[in-house]
């Protein structure tokens, strides 16, 4: 009767091979888990493969290369507890299969093609589309920026490349930017803790998140100027890169009100973070102060960052400045400001608080239109 060597590193238990092997590689120095299979032959090979596996994983972090599934799941892990991550684990989910065995360097609008073309197939929505993109650029800046192997390599060891969004066609709702008594009005109907933030909000400029999600740590003072900044990480932003918000003396004086509220995020109610300002009360006060219900204008919060962006060209404010303040996308602008730089922001920024020169020109156009 013939025999062969037995692999070691093999044990039955209930009629499934496990494995319970020494693995140099391994955390714990050992490879214990079910192969799930119950002939003995079929296990030997599902453990050689993955021995091959590891070893493999192993040379490619000791040489700083990472695939995309690897990256988007320590991702997870560092935002576990936004309420954000549920939403990115779904994209994630839906990427994986097309572009989770990649190399991080491989990732680029090239080899997003075929998820996008797939996306669209089922009917997703652009905006949906466009924000799973925003997940891939918020790993990958992850992956350049912040992550380091032992060795202190980057995951991704060149800069993240620009991924290319999709179009959004259609007739899209048109933005309301407030005037004084608007705002006025408004704000008189809000309940205190979304009147706070939405003080804020005209006053920097900030998209609806980036309010909600703004915390004490994100905090950098500026002791020559006697104030200080935010800066908002990567994953924050919508553009994928980290923005610097700067404080006017409306601005600043909520920040000082808000200070020692909540141990953590700024804006909070009831103890808990803020996790949206278009709720029912803001959408009761809207309403209740007059402002345009018909179809075709945009109802939400946005509306103040338009305000903000008003005015700041209302009051002369060039547009390289006001892009830096409303944290777009410029390739050119960083978080590395000097104080100087940042007090020629702050200035621009003080002047939407001047209710002579900060106005919304537009207004009469749709008010006019609305008659």
């Amino acid at each position: 009767m013939s025999t062969r060597n037995k692999m070691p590193g093999l044990r039955l238990k209930g009629g499934i091979w496990q494995i319970d092997k020494r693995c140099k590689h391994c955390e714990s120095g050992w490879l214990r888990e079910s192969t799930g299979l119950s002939e003995r032959a079929e296990a030997e090979k599902h453990l050689i493969r993955r021995l091959a596996e590891i070893e493999q994983l192993a040379q490619r972090k000791a040489q700083s290369v990472y695939t995309f599934e690897e990256a988007g799941l320590r991702y997870l892990e560092d935002i576990a507890h936004k309420s954000s991550a549920d939403d990115a684990a779904m994209h994630l989910d839906q990427m994986f299969p097309f572009i989770g065995h990649l190399m991080l360097e491989a990732v680029h609008d090239g080899t997003l093609a075929a998820f996008m073309q797939h996306e669209q197939d089922r009917g997703l929505a652009p905006k949906s589309i466009n924000n799973a993109i925003g997940v891939i650029s918020a790993v990958l800046n992850r992956a350049a920026r912040i992550w380091r192997n032992e060795q202190g390599t980057p995951w991704l060891r060149q800069a993240p490349p620009r991924l290319t969004r999709l179009q959004i066609k259609g007739k899209q709702a048109k933005p309301y930017p407030l005037s004084w008594a608007e705002q006025d009005r408004l704000f008189k109907k809000l309940p205190a803790h979304l009147q706070s933030a939405a003080l804020f909000d005209v006053n920097t400029g900030c998209r609806e998140q980036e309010v909600c999600q703004l915390r004490w740590d994100w905090e950098i003072q500026i002791p020559d100027l006697g104030t200080s900044v935010f800066v908002l990480p990567t994953e924050v932003t919508k553009t994928g890169e980290e923005r610097i918000v700067v404080l006017n003396c409306v601005a600043f004086r909520v920040i000082e009100k808000q200070r020692g509220i909540h141990p953590s995020h700024v804006f909070s109610y009831r103890g808990n973070p803020l996790k949206k300002l278009r709720t029912s009360a803001w959408r009761r006060a809207w309403v209740a102060a007059g402002l345009p219900e018909e179809k075709g204008f945009l109802k939400g919060v946005h509306n103040l960052r338009h305000t903000f962006g008003r005015r700041l060209r209302a009051a002369g404010v060039v547009i390289e400045t006001r892009k830096a303040l409303l944290g777009h996308a410029m390739g050119d602008i960083t978080t590395h400001y000097s104080a100087a730089e940042i007090k020629e922001l702050i200035d621009a920024a003080q002047k939407v608080t001047d209710r002579g020169i900060a106005q919304t020109p537009t207004l009469t156009l749709i008010k006019s239109r609305a008659a």
